[in-house]
């Protein structure tokens, strides 16, 4: 068992809110008590008499919290917050390795940018490198390699370059043999 999962923790859920209250609702949550997380990014932003650098989410309308269900009245009483997300009208929670490759990549200093849909390709795991250990999936693009990492409830990603020489295609066994799942046209991976 990995000792970063944490099993006695209660479950992460996404937490959707007012559009640019992100960080409002963050820092709220924070004061009562609750581990949020929202990942942001480094942005340069345009404005008529100068640029500036500020740091932006990384899934706009969104972040995470840990969260026991029967104790939520807090959250739910929070300014800017508008709902747990879930399916229907039952709140689903974040799987924990999500919440923790999301939060490896945020560590890893590489440069991130959101993506908008998850692009049909390969899971695979990065043997070196600053993302050791995190399971996205690849997609060449141009001359670059970029891994996905997804948060599956929100159908939402990012994207980070990485080097040919990290990754490591995960196997799936297909008739008792284990087979590639990878491949990058072009690539000869």
């Amino acid at each position: 068992m990995d000792p970063k999962l944490n099993v006695t923790a209660a479950p992460w859920f996404a937490i959707r809110v007012k559009p640019n209250h992100e960080k409002t609702v963050a820092a709220t949550l924070k004061g009562k008590g609750f581990e949020e997380f929202l990942p942001l990014q480094r942005t340069r932003r345009q404005w008529s008499d100068r640029m500036k650098i500020v740091d932006m989410p990384l899934f706009p309308g969104y972040l995470f919290c840990r969260l026991n269900l029967d104790d939520r009245m807090p959250l739910l009483t929070t300014p800017g917050f508008l709902y747990v997300v879930g399916v229907g009208r039952n709140p689903e929670p974040v799987d924990e390795a999500e919440i923790l490759a999301i939060q490896s990549v945020l560590r890893s200093g590489l440069p991130v940018k959101p993506w908008p849909s998850l692009v049909v390709g390969e899971r695979v795991r990065m043997r070196d490198g600053p993302l050791r250990g995190v399971e996205g999936v690849l997609s060449r693009i141009a001359n670059q390699h970029r891994m996905y990492v997804s948060v599956t409830l929100l159908k939402r990603s990012v994207s980070v370059e990485v080097s040919p020489e990290w990754i490591q295609p995960l196997r799936s066994t297909q008739n008792g043999f284990d087979t590639p799942t990878i491949s990058v046209p072009g690539s000869g991976l």
